[in-house]
């Protein structure tokens, strides 16, 4: 089995394109290549395929860059399945995990929602979207600079406080206090809940 992620930006004209799009190819870059993992269509909407075990972080990575930009924020669809089909284009490979995440978005944007899961499993997506609806409570209220801390530490998870301060320009005590609102212990104990629940596929 796959993960498929499928998303948009949201209010994505209300900021310069080139800035944002550029940002979000280098980032995607780390976990493969285009087109055949990841690819941007439309302008504005993105889909990546992925290990299971590593999709709810990658997605914590696109959120947290991507809430780095004023006014922007994604929506995002994570299906798990199987791929059938393997194409040069990830737009043009099929299976189940695409067929999940793709009529997931679309149900996302009719109800006003930036984060789900469907799974082969509807007990397993049913724990999952309780836990996510409530996150997106939080995440989809990041500020700039929660954002970029979060950020940072997804991609960077054995950098001190000490580096982060000088990487931002900023004091120890704004890193801790910013740390602190954006409830990483919670953040990281829910990727722990996330891959367990997900080995029970």
């Amino acid at each position: 089995m796959i993960a498929v992620i499928t998303g948009d930006i949201i209010n994505s004209q209300q900021t310069e394109t080139e800035l944002w799009l550029t940002d979000l190819k280098n980032l995607l870059k780390n976990w493969g290549e285009a087109p055949q993992t990841w690819e941007i269509y439309r302008g504005d909407e993105f889909q990546m395929k992925c290990e299971i075990d590593d999709v709810f972080r990658y997605f914590l990575a696109i959120k947290s860059l991507i809430k780095t930009y004023e006014n922007l924020d994604v929506r995002i669809a994570i299906g798990i399945g199987e791929e059938q089909f393997l194409s040069e284009k990830i737009t043009e490979s099929n299976g189940t995990a695409y067929v999940n995440s793709g009529r997931l978005l679309n149900e996302l944007k009719l109800q006003g929602r930036t984060l789900a899961i469907k799974t082969p499993d509807e007990k397993i997506d049913r724990d999952l979207n309780i836990v996510f609806r409530w996150c997106s409570v939080d995440f989809d209220n990041w500020t700039v600079a929660v954002a970029e801390i979060i950020h940072q530490f997804i991609m960077n998870s054995d950098i001190t406080q000490e580096d982060l301060a000088r990487k931002l320009n900023i004091t120890q005590s704004s890193v801790s206090q910013r740390s602190k609102r954006a409830n990483l212990d919670l953040i990281k104990e829910t990727d722990l809940y996330f891959r367990k629940k997900i080995v029970e596929l």
